[in-house]
């Protein structure tokens, strides 16, 4: 049978008018092209969908790019000195995790991945708060209630699930908070993904799913996940629009995630933003990169980077200046500074606390082996012992108090 015969025979019993894409149907389909108001070289490229942010507002925010781009640098050198145990790097990505923090507003939630310590940073919570998670300890390192940013998650596309109950939470509160959802392009192929979209969908809750597409789920490139025009083009599946943006374009990121930010804030419920971007750095420190691309293919981004265009943009215009780049610079050099201070203070650690936060009250079975590891310490004459199981509280923490 002909492949017109089965196309007609699959169009019987359908409404003539069911058989062309609705316009409502059309308005869920991301762009042809990503989104992009600056191109590599510099220049405004005009969108009608998307405003160009003032030149003030674009400043203001490089200076969060120089930042972010200095954090990963450093955290990269703290890594080689053996200060920190890992850092997944978003070289290359600032754009992205800044316009996420930035576009939020304080009531609203941001829930980030394990490579989303710049949007973290930049959301307000403190630089070494953040990096003791990957320093390695047993907590995630600040209070999600005070910035209003979720611990970054390792697992992927655990975080997705999570934000969308805290929007429906919002929802059924009357809350005018709006959660943004972070998450890589290899979390797409993760059923939480699919079970978030869904459920946010079915209950209009106002959440926004941001994805970075840096191109590989560590070595693992787009093309072997999925074969969809897009990533983006997922969100018409679920009855949500989607959207396609240049990720190293932050003019478009902040047009882009702002306008679906105020779409979900206003009622519209979710959407799903997808942002083309590359990771210039390894997955971690522990991944050989060039086992599974070529320096070449890295090399074909170096010129989109994202500070380079807008910093092109803005001292085409005359806002940025030798005196305000060497103010940025210094900024984000202090910030650097007290990071490498702060990771190279050695932290008096008591082994005892592995055992007080796990439950309210202990178990039996926590009881045991902080007994256990008590025996062990003192068998080694080691200072810790003292007062080993005797943390705070010692089981009794109070209701409602978070360590």
């Amino acid at each position: 049978m002909s492949t017109a015969t089965n196309e007609g025979r699959s169009m019987m019993g359908v409404p003539a008018e069911d058989r062309t894409t609705s316009a409502a149907d059309r308005a869920l389909l991301p762009s042809a092209r990503p989104v992009q108001l600056i191109d590599p070289e510099g220049r405004h490229t005009h969108d009608d969908r998307y405003p160009l942010p003032d030149g003030e507002r674009l400043l203001g925010v490089y200076g969060r790019l120089v930042t972010g781009r200095r954090i990963n640098d450093q955290a990269n050198a703290l890594v080689r000195q053996g200060r920190m145990a890992v850092y997944p790097s978003s070289h290359g990505q600032e754009a992205c995790q800044v316009a996420a923090a930035v576009v939020l507003d304080e009531e609203d939630w941001l829930f980030p991945t394990y490579r989303d310590t710049v949007a973290v940073i930049t959301r307000g919570v403190d630089p070494l708060e953040v990096l003791t998670l990957l320093r390695g300890d047993w907590h995630g390192g600040y209070d999600p209630y005070e910035h209003r940013v979720a611990t970054q998650a390792t697992p992927l596309a655990t975080q997705l699930l999570h934000a969308v109950g805290v929007a429906h939470a919002a929802k059924l509160r009357g809350e005018p908070t709006v959660v943004l959802a972070m998450c890589g392009d290899g979390a797409t192929s993760e059923g939480d993904f699919h079970e978030a979209l869904n459920f946010a969908a079915v209950f209009h809750v106002p959440v926004v799913f941001f994805i970075q597409n840096n191109e590989f789920a560590i070595s693992v490139p787009l093309s072997s996940q999925t074969v969809a025009p897009s990533l983006a083009h997922k969100a018409i599946g679920y009855g949500m629009p989607g959207e396609r943006v240049d990720g190293n374009d932050l003019a478009a990121l902040l047009s882009v995630l702002g306008s679906a930010v105020d779409r979900a804030r206003d009622g519209g419920g979710p959407s799903l933003i997808e942002a083309h971007t590359y990771r210039m750095q390894a997955h971690t420190n522990a991944d050989d990169a060039t086992r599974y691309r070529s320096a070449d293919d890295v090399e074909q981004w170096v010129p989109r980077d994202p500070l380079l265009r807008m910093r092109t943009y803005l001292r085409g215009l005359n806002l940025l200046t030798d005196d305000g780049e060497r103010t940025l610079s210094d900024e984000a050099e202090r910030i650097a500074a007290a990071i490498r201070q702060g990771l190279n203070t050695e932290v008096d650690v008591n082994p005892a606390e592995l055992f007080e936060y796990v439950y309210t009250e202990k178990t039996s079975q926590l009881r045991e082996q902080a007994e256990q590891l008590r025996e062990e310490l003192a068998r080694g004459a080691d200072p810790a012992v003292d007062g080993a199981g005797d943390a705070p509280g010692d089981g009794d923490q109070a209701d409602g108090e978070r360590p």
